[in-house]
């Protein structure tokens, strides 16, 4: 039993299961070199590597592809380059401590720091399939699938040959709102929409970087087919949440270049003429349950008509989602218009939300102004912090929402309301209601839907990839070498309250980018008042929770052996299948 425990640990190492002897370029080759070099390769992207063959960035297929927008075909790789996206690992490095780390590739060195295999997430995506395999007679298969499924960050599905649902992990449960245990036991394809799944173990052939719609959405995914002793046993599908925007950004950019270049000639073929307008809601970064639940409801209110509130603290992200209901909406096309209600002077608020005709008061403008109503049409109006507006302005408000249509100030034409209005505000507008306040009739108008934004310490399982993300945009904004958080560190960041919740996050992270030294930022770097207690760092993952659970029972059973064994531990070193040697070094090791 310990051997196999043994045999698992090698079969779970990165050397196994990296592509070796990498296709590679160096810092000064050009773009067009890097572009065909890339195009002979199976996957979308290519190390860069200095003088002394040690890996130093990355270009990937869209990098080269906006290179190739600017014409740059002949300039150096070193302009261009990522020095992002992309961890350092070594040959002995196993592939469970790497499947939670939110990189997409994983460059592998050796002893002299030279560049010698690259691995991809689908690779540990195989490695740990495999390893599932081979832990499939253990008594404790169900708790390493159960903390490897549900401690990744993407949707995990796995079918058998028949196309039947055998694991569906948490991640992919928020993402659907199906439930494990409504999902578990299904055909595939009346669980998971579009899915092609239930075809790749008919077919066998793996499918990767796929474009599949959910719930309206474009989704990047991988579907990788299972074989045990020849035979196709099932198939594992994993949904990427995030990658398709940039993706269609850079076509944007391209069909506009290609229409200048043919001067009004017909539009490019093989391009969509209109791409989904997904960005503010992929912006949102979490996967918590309750922002999933939140991308959930926002993505079901923007195909209606319904009034949307958004309530929750300052700092939270109310905008954004504002911003993602427009975007999912069919007022899409239209303008988004952003009013902040405390931010305007009460006696000014009925012309900024109205307009006025010329000469409707002293000082107006020649021909008048537009209001934001008007300026909203065929778009959204977002009304931020509306528990600000004043009393008069709520009566005024509640008759356009009524009677769906509004005048400039000083006319008597009336105008149509063709504009969707999204509320927010971070008072307790209920509270307001029975203080006097704030109009009940205008209140029970603007709240059909309430989407409620938790605040930042409610939702703590999301604070790490804010900090992932935020680090590496500040430290590009800065053209500042890429700093990294140490365990320490990173636990008191997680354990604070933030209280300015994501905006406070936002200008710590960037405060200790600009203010630390070197490229670590730990503890002492924190301000005192977010150190509170001291913190033990290395045990709180799940990972090393596993690695505690295996070691208490490698020593468990080495005690039973050594016991069954009288204590020889020539005998019980055979009997464990493993050297005398190695027996000697457990027994030290666990003080037996």
């Amino acid at each position: 039993m310990l051997q196999s425990y043994l045999d698992r640990d090698m079969s779970l190492a990165v050397e196994k299961w990296m592509v070796s002897q990498p296709v590679a370029v160096g810092v000064n080759d050009t773009i067009k070199q890097a572009a065909l070099k890339l195009n002979s390769l199976d996957w979308d992207c290519v190390p860069v590597v200095g003088e002394l063959g040690n890996p130093v960035g990355i270009l990937t297929s869209k990098i080269l592809l906006k290179a190739m927008l600017n014409e740059a075909e002949e300039e150096p790789i070193l302009h261009y380059m990522s020095k992002e996206d992309f961890y350092i690992i070594r040959l002995g490095d196993s592939i469970l401590d790497l499947h939670k780390l939110p990189y997409t590739y994983f460059f592998v060195i050796d002893g002299k720091h030279k560049l010698v295999g690259v691995l991809t997430q689908l690779g540990i995506l195989k490695g740990i399939s495999q390893y599932l395999e081979d832990l499939n007679h253990s008594f404790h298969t169900a708790e390493i699938v159960e903390t490897i499924l549900d401690s990744a960050y993407e949707g995990v599905a796995v079918v058998d040959k028949n196309g039947i649902i055998v694991e569906f992990n948490k991640a992919y449960s928020r993402f659907t709102g199906v439930e494990k245990k409504d999902a578990i036991g299904r055909p595939v394809q009346e669980v998971i929409e579009n899915t092609n799944l239930h075809q790749t173990v008919k077919t066998g052939l793996p499918e990767r970087g796929e474009i599949q719609y959910i719930q309206g959405q474009p989704m990047v995914v991988h579907r990788i087919p299972l074989w045990r002793d020849g035979e196709l046993v099932g198939a594992i599908g994993m949904l990427i949440f995030e990658g398709v925007t940039e993706l269609y950004q850079i076509y944007d950019r391209f069909r506009e270049k290609t229409q200048q270049i043919s001067s009004g000639q017909k539009q490019t073929e093989g391009l969509p003429n209109k791409l989904p307008r997904t960005l503010s809601l992929e912006q949102i970064i979490g996967q918590s349950e309750e922002i999933m639940k939140l991308k959930r409801m926002t993505r079901k209110v923007a195909k209606t008509d319904a009034t949307v509130m958004i309530t929750g603290e300052s700092g939270t992200g109310k905008e954004m989602f504002a911003k993602s209901i427009h975007d999912l909406s069919e007022y899409r096309d239209g303008p988004f218009i952003s009013v902040n209600c405390g931010a305007i002077p009460e006696q000014l608020f009925e012309s900024e939300l109205f307009g006025y005709e010329e000469g409707a008061f002293t000082g107006t403008k020649k021909g008048g102004k537009p209001g934001k109503l008007e300026l909203a049409e065929g778009g959204t109006l977002f009304l931020d912090e509306i528990g600000e507006m004043p009393l008069v302005m709520q009566t005024k408000l509640l008759r356009v929402l009524q009677e769906k249509e509004f005048e400039r100030l000083g006319s008597i034409r009336k105008q149509p309301l063709k504009t969707r209005i999204v509320t927010a505000t971070n008072r307790n507008l209920k509270e307001m209601v029975a203080d006097g306040v704030f109009r009940e009739d205008l209140y029970y108008r603007i709240n059909v839907i309430e989407l409620s934004i938790p605040p930042l310490r409610e939702r703590k399982k999301d604070i790490p990839l804010l900090i992932s993300h935020y680090l590496t945009s500040i430290c590009t904004k800065y053209q500042i070498p890429k700093k990294e958080v140490t365990a320490a560190a990173l636990e008191v960041l997680i354990s604070y309250s933030w209280y300015g919740n994501i905006r406070e996050l936002v200008n710590m992270i960037e405060k200790l980018v600009i203010l630390t030294e070197g490229k670590t930022i730990d503890l002492h770097h924190l301000p005192n008042y977010m150190k509170k207690r001291e913190f033990t760092n290395v045990l709180a993952s799940p990972i090393h929770r596993v690695r505690e659970e295996e070691n208490a029972k490698e020593k468990e059973v080495i005690q039973m052996i050594l016991e069954e064994s009288g204590g020889n531990k020539s005998l019980a070193a055979k009997r464990l299948g493993i050297h005398r040697t190695t027996l000697y070094q457990k027994l030290k090791k666990y003080g037996l």
